[in-house]
This record gives C-alpha cells, structure tokens and sequence, in this order.
C-alpha cells in the first residue's frame, strides 16, 4: 500500500509539475503578442514584425511589415515564433525549425547571434519610447490615407523654443496650413507637432509611420515618403 501511495504521489507531482511548465508557458505567449521591433545590432536596418496566438507549423503565426524581408533576408523563411526555456523565444520556418533564436537581456528586449550577425527584437512601444529625435529628421507625408499626401512637411535639427523647428513644403492643404505648426518634439514615445494653437501628438504605427492619438474618424498619419 505504502508502495502504491508513493507511486501515485509521485505521478500527481509530476502531472501537477507539466501543467505547471504549460500554464507558464501560455502566460509568457501571452505576454509577447503584439507588435515588436526587429533590427540589426547598429540599428540602422529596423522591420515591424507582430507576435499572433494563431497556430502555425511548430508554434503560433507571426506577421511582418514590407521592409522586412528587404532588410532581413532570413525573414523570408520564418513562419512562426514560440517560446523557448528560459526565457528565450524562437523564430522558426514551415517545418517548425528554429531560424533565429533570441534570449531575453532585459525585460521587454531579445538578442540573438547568427554568422550573418547579431539581431535585437524590442517591444515595439519600448523601441520607441527610446527613440531619439535623430531618428525621425527629415520629410515626412502628412497623409489620411488617400494617395495623394495633405502636405510635406521637414521635421528639422535646428533648435526651436520648443523643441525643434519644422518646415511646411509649399501647397499644403488647409487641415495643416490652418494648423500652422512650428515645431516638433520626442514626448515619452510620441512624436509632439506644435502650434499656436495647441500640439499634434502622434504614437508609433510601425517603422515609418506615426498615426495621431487619439484617433478620429478621419486619421492622420506621417508617413516617410
């Protein structure tokens, strides 16, 4: 009898001991669905890639924005992610084999080494609430969505009284003109447009683009051209 207690103790703790790992296991795939930011280890090549619970070969579907296969050649054969033991997260192709693998550094940030380099995956909100205003200078489409953009506009360099200066291209429709924004800056992830008359504020939409919060019927967008 005593025997047979200990053999059933010892199934339960190690059926209670897998349901555990598989409990953990959801909760940190739950964690990681969304947007996250893939770039090189210079940073100068960067692609929006996003985590879904749908099932795929090997793990769960993941998504990609347009550059990332230009950038990334190996992001033409990745299918799928999942997680891995401790910690880490698995980028895997049709047949559920591991492409890329990452280890989480710190909360929110995965870094993997390949022979073509070293990538670094950031939670996308994360990536840019670290972002620095050398990253967004230069020309930008003010667009809601129509081929044609409302105007262009150059996030400038110069110093402004707040912040930096910005530059209105000739033309613009009379959304922005009545506007009349002057200058721009990084508030805490969002990009800030200001004016007289008050401030723009616009959250990450990818890796080129921003969309003005909070959103309205009709959005409004910068897009790099």
């Amino acid at each position: 009898m005593r025997r047979a207690l200990t053999a059933i103790f010892v199934l339960f703790a190690a059926t209670a001991g897998v349901y555990a790992q598989e409990e953990a296991a959801a909760d940190r795939i739950k964690a990681l669905l969304g947007n996250w930011q893939l770039s090189n280890a210079d940073g100068d090549k960067v692609c929006t890639i996003f985590l879904t619970r749908d099932a795929a070969a090997g793990g769960h579907k993941i998504l990609f924005d347009a550059p990332c296969a230009e950038a990334f050649p190996l992001i033409k054969d990745v299918t799928a992610w999942t997680v891995a033991p401790a910690e880490g997260l698995l980028l895997l192709n049709a047949e559920g084999k591991s492409i890329l693998d990452l280890d989480e550094v710190e909360n929110g940030i995965f870094e993997g080494v390949r022979p073509d380099g070293r990538y670094v995956m950031r939670n996308l909100a994360t990536a840019h609430a670290e972002a620095k205003p050398d990253q967004v200078f230069g020309e930008w489409d003010v667009s809601q969505g129509a081929d044609t953009p409302l105007c262009i506009l150059t996030l400038s360099n110069a110093p402004a009284s707040d912040g930096f200066a910005l530059e209105l291209k000739p033309g613009c429709d009379r959304l922005v003109t009545d506007f009349n924004p002057t200058s721009w800056r990084m508030d805490k992830g969002e990009l800030v447009i200001s004016s007289a008359q008050g401030a723009w504020r616009f959250e990450a939409a990818g890796s080129t683009a921003w969309q003005r919060v909070p959103e309205e019927p009709a959005p409004l967008w910068l897009v790099r051209p």
